[in-house]
């Protein structure tokens, strides 16, 4: 395959990818977006082996590695839960990122084989390219494993924090940089693996600060770590779509970032420098003795109380991903429709452990997009709601947000379900949010809790609906 059909075929991978983001875009659109990728990254892999410059030894090597990821990537995806699916994105993007790493040393140590010097006399602006690009990748991986561990329950969702932790992060942040600027100049070998060690520490750094309620916003950012990461390296190697796909998602995903940070009243420097999770406040230790007794019904209560009435919103959360509920959610909602109730369903930006995983479950159960709203249009409707059903979700229905300054949560928009004229809380327990903060709304007048398994509660409303 010659260069001109080989730049040729990377042109039409990257509209193809361009075409999946906006697929993605929507919940309508994201079987085809899903499409567009994978014939794109099909395009790109056979444009690259065939591109030339590959000698036999190295094709096998390709195949053999196209072979063993591809099965181990199949394997994964068809065992994996939807409940898993924030992990396994973390642990997708710590691959990224050591992938980036690993590219940067083999630049480093034989640039002949990438036609940017000797060793020992590397081009200074491939020096710098090939810097960045370990640094974020280094970044990109420690900080994705620890946010898998976190997502996975293998670390606490708690923030851990310590005093002059910004201070620092800023610090090591400027440390490195003079650090990149020296292996610029030089092209020491020992700046090389000083950085590498600095950024994977600073990634660690960057993460465990972060409560375990802004998790999306962490999924969102280490995303376009990843696609910056690629970026840097393509440049190193001259490889133009790995410059273009690299850019496309290091953009999407700091321009999503961005949009929750400000959604959710988050700063995005304080993003940027970790923690921000974390600012001016604390978990709540345990329940509050002052507090009213939770009134606790039943399924038959809830089903006759949402037969007779005119609305409902249905805020769902990671609870109901738990239990697979979405389903049963959506017969539950189909049965009410038929007595003439309205049924909408409300999403918060946060809801679930990554960008989009409710409308995900949603859209798995056939829930019609036209009823599936976001924060920002669905709050003004809670008060006129008759009822607010509540399943799995808790951080983000939290009234402490608004009023509760200690709190670890205290300045995240919310949904205003407390307003709705009675809420129905299903939950398993009195345990506290991921964010480890008790919800004052189990407390509230006009909540009433519905103590058990989201799927099976909602089952026996079903049952009982259907009397």
């Amino acid at each position: 395959m010659g260069v001109t059909l080989s730049t040729f075929a990377y042109l039409a991978a990257s509209v193809l990818f361009i075409l999946a983001l906006r697929g993605l875009s929507h919940p309508e659109t994201s079987r085809q977006g899903n499409t567009y990728g994978m014939i794109g990254m099909g395009v790109a892999i056979v444009a690259t082996i065939f591109k030339g410059g590959i000698d036999f030894g190295g094709f096998m090597l390709i195949v053999a590695g196209l072979a063993i990821g591809g099965t181990i990537g199949t394997v994964v995806a068809q065992r994996i839960q939807m409940t898993a699916l924030p992990q396994l994105v973390a642990a997708f993007h710590s691959l990224v990122g050591m992938a980036a790493v690993f590219v940067a040393a083999a630049a480093f140590y034989s640039p002949e084989s990438f036609g940017i010097g000797i060793r020992g006399n590397i081009k200074t602006a491939s020096l710098l390219e090939m810097s960045l690009g370990l640094a974020i990748g280094a970044i990109t991986f420690s900080g994705s494993v620890i946010a898998f561990l976190k997502l996975d329950g293998r670390m606490s969702g708690a923030p851990i924090t310590f005093e002059g932790q910004h201070k620092l992060n800023l610090g090591l942040g400027i440390l490195l940089a003079v650090l990149i600027l020296l292996f610029t100049l030089t092209g020491w070998g020992i700046l090389f693996w000083l950085i590498a060690i600095l950024s994977f520490a600073l990634g660690f750094l960057l993460i465990v600060p972060i409560g375990g309620a802004d998790m999306p916003v962490v999924v969102s950012m280490l995303n376009s770590y990843s696609g910056w990461a690629a970026a840097g390296i393509g440049f190193t190697i001259g490889n133009l779509l790995l410059i273009i796909t690299g850019a496309l998602v290091g953009a999407s995903g700091a321009i999503l970032s961005y949009i929750m940070c400000k959604g959710m009243n988050r700063s995005i420097i304080n993003v940027l420098l970790g923690g921000f999770g974390s600012e001016g406040g604390t978990a709540a230790a345990g329940g509050d003795t002052d507090r009213p007794p939770v009134k606790a019904g039943s399924a038959e209560d809830a089903a006759y109380m949402m037969k007779n009435a005119q609305k409902i919103i249905v805020v769902p959360g990671y609870g109901m991903a738990v239990a697979q509920a979405q389903q049963v959610l959506r017969e539950m909602a189909d049965l009410l429709k038929k007595e003439g109730v309205e049924i909408k369903y409300a999403i918060h930006p946060v809801a679930g452990r990554m960008p989009g995983h409710m409308n995900v479950l949603l859209a798995e159960a056939n829930v019609p997009y036209d009823e599936v709203f976001e924060l920002e249009e669905i709050n003004p409707e809670f008060a006129d709601a008759d009822v607010a059903f509540v399943i799995g979700a808790n951080d983000v229905t939290n009234p402490a947000a608004k009023t509760d300054k200690s709190s670890a949560i205290y300045g995240m928009p919310i949904l205003d379900v407390e307003r709705a004229k009675t809420v129905f809380f299903i939950k398993r327990g009195m345990a506290s949010g991921y964010a480890g903060v008790e919800n004052e709304l189990f407390f509230r007048p006009n909540t009433m809790m519905l103590f058990g398994d989201a799927k099976k509660v909602t089952q026996e409303i079903v049952q009982a609906l259907q009397r």
